[in-house]
């Protein structure tokens, strides 16, 4: 059903370009252990209460760990009128795509 969308709402991890608006949705302790820099977290769960807090006038990317919870959080919220791509490899692809994180712990970053 969303085939064709889905084909051109996503993008590895790797190709995510500098500066975009990058919503994690990941939970607390995943996002605590290891995060992309500037990212912005908002649990999967949480979305539909702090909808408000996304912007609508630029792409929003949408990454979890795996990519699962990214698509169903960009089909939601592109039905609702976002501009929305899935970062389909998640935080395990962005981790081994060398790409910088953060943690929230003081520990080396990482992907849980």
């Amino acid at each position: 059903m969303f085939q064709s969308d889905d084909a051109q709402s996503q993008v590895m991890s790797a190709n995510v370009p500098d500066g975009v608006y990058l919503l994690d949705v990941r939970e607390d302790d995943e996002w605590a252990a290891g995060h992309a820099p500037g990212a912005v977290h908002v649990r999967l769960t949480d979305l539909n209460s702090r909808s408000d807090e996304i912007p609508r006038d630029r792409e929003v990317y949408v990454i979890c760990r795996s990519g699962a919870r990214s698509a169903y959080a960009t089909q939601a919220l592109a039905r609702a009128g976002w501009n929305a791509v899935n970062v389909s490899d998640g935080m395990t692809g962005w981790a081994v795509a060398g790409r910088p994180m953060v943690s929230e712990t003081g520990a080396e970053p990482v992907v849980a």
